[in-house]
């Protein structure tokens, strides 16, 4: 039976830039270091997805809707249904003075923030600076290679799994989630009160939990320490 929209899945993947074959992004550890593309810092494993939420680009969506547990494809996907086209007007030239003027040292490559956008420095030269503030594979076909691993089902895997998209760098087998009715109680192992942005990965989770689980109304969240004093001599 395909998939339908609102779906919980996990799905493996590789996404190539089709005319240069460069990889781009993936979940697989074999491929990232054949491709040379691995780091050892990275998170290689099945990424979730609800469909139908832009989480992925939309012809990713697409194919994804029409596809099985445990399928696997190759889908090709035209630049406006991925990163969309390049748009000239997205090209602006700014003194290179009103870059400074904000602490930044112009440099071509170098990406900066303007007015809550990302651009990227394209040349530099006789006191003016080329900004591109298209994405960068903005105009590019997307070659996904794509596997339907599994389908989140249960409330309780579905938790555990948006516990896990917020905090990627704790298994989620560490996190314990109860739900009674219409309360969830999520317990947090030690290792996640040393975590940057902790207390904002919670509520992000808190509007996840709003939005995708209508049959929950209460959330607690158990967090204990462990006080380790040193023993007297």
């Amino acid at each position: 039976m395909p998939l339908q929209k609102g779906d919980f899945i996990l799905i493996d993947y590789v996404a190539k830039v089709k005319d240069t074959d460069t990889v781009i992004d993936l979940t697989r550890e074999d491929v990232a270091k054949k491709v040379k593309f691995y780091k050892p810092d990275g998170i290689y494993e099945p990424k979730l997805v609800k469909l139908d939420e832009g989480w992925l680009p939309k012809g990713l969506e697409e194919a994804l809707l029409t596809m099985e547990v445990g399928e696997e494809r190759t889908i090709e996907i035209p630049p406006e249904k991925a990163f969309g086209l390049r748009d000239p007007s997205n090209v602006k030239v700014l003194p290179a003075r009103e870059l400074v003027k904000r602490g930044i040292t112009p440099r071509v490559g170098g990406q900066v923030e303007l007015d809550n956008k990302t651009a990227i420095i394209r040349s530099v030269g006789g006191g003016r600076v080329t900004l591109d503030f298209n994405h960068p594979l903005a105009g590019k076909t997307i070659v996904y290679t794509v596997k339907v691993v599994s389908k989140v089902e249960l409330d309780q895997d579905k938790v555990l799994e948006l516990i896990h998209r917020r905090v990627p760098t704790i298994p989620k087998d560490k996190f314990k989630v109860q739900i009674e009715g219409s309360s969830l109680t999520i317990t947090l192992p030690e290792e996640a009160f040393s975590v940057g942005d902790i207390q904002y990965a919670k509520r992000g989770l808190l509007n996840d939990i709003e939005k995708y689980l209508p049959s929950i109304e209460k959330v607690t969240y158990l967090e204990t320490f462990t006080l380790r004093r040193s023993k007297p001599p």
